[in-house]
Parts: structure tokens; C-alpha cells; sequence
């Protein structure tokens, strides 16, 4: 797993539950399979630029906001 995933997943995870959505409806609004959510909230998926902008949009935020910032990624491992 990317150090950038996993930072990602946990900003998108925050982010749901912020504004009150399970994992479940969360997925249901994006259009996405639940099981797919999860695995993007762990950290186990890449997604693409557009999933990301669907996401944000769902929850009601920016999709910079859902961006891992430089102190969220430990880059003493760069990945490859």
C-alpha cells in the first residue's frame, strides 16, 4: 500500500463521516460498489483524478480537501 493511498483513504473516511454518510450510502451516492469504497478507504486502491472529483462532490467538499497534504506522507519511502 502507498503511503499516498493510505493518506487519501483516511482524508476521503473523515471526510464521509463528517457530513453524516455510512460507507454504504456513501457508495450508493457515488455509484460505486461498497466493498470498492472500503477498499479505497484502506488505502488498497488507486483511484482516478474523476473518481476523486465524484467523490468530493458527494460529500460536499473540494477534491484538494480530500488530498493528502506533504505532513500526511511520509517521504522517507518514496514510492515507485
Amino acid at each position: 500500500m502507498s503511503h499516498l493511498s493510505l493518506a487519501l483513504g483516511r482524508n476521503i473516511r473523515a471526510s464521509r463521516k463528517s457530513v453524516g454518510l455510512s460507507q454504504e450510502a456513501f457508495a450508493l451516492k457515488a455509484k460505486i460498489d461498497r466493498s470498492y469504497m472500503g477498499r479505497i478507504e484502506r488505502g488498497e486502491t488507486n483511484i482516478t483524478v474523476e473518481l476523486l472529483f465524484q467523490l468530493a462532490q458527494v460529500i460536499g467538499v473540494t477534491p484538494e480537501e480530500l488530498l493528502p497534504g506533504a505532513t500526511d506522507v511520509d517521504e522517507s519511502t518514496p514510492e515507485r
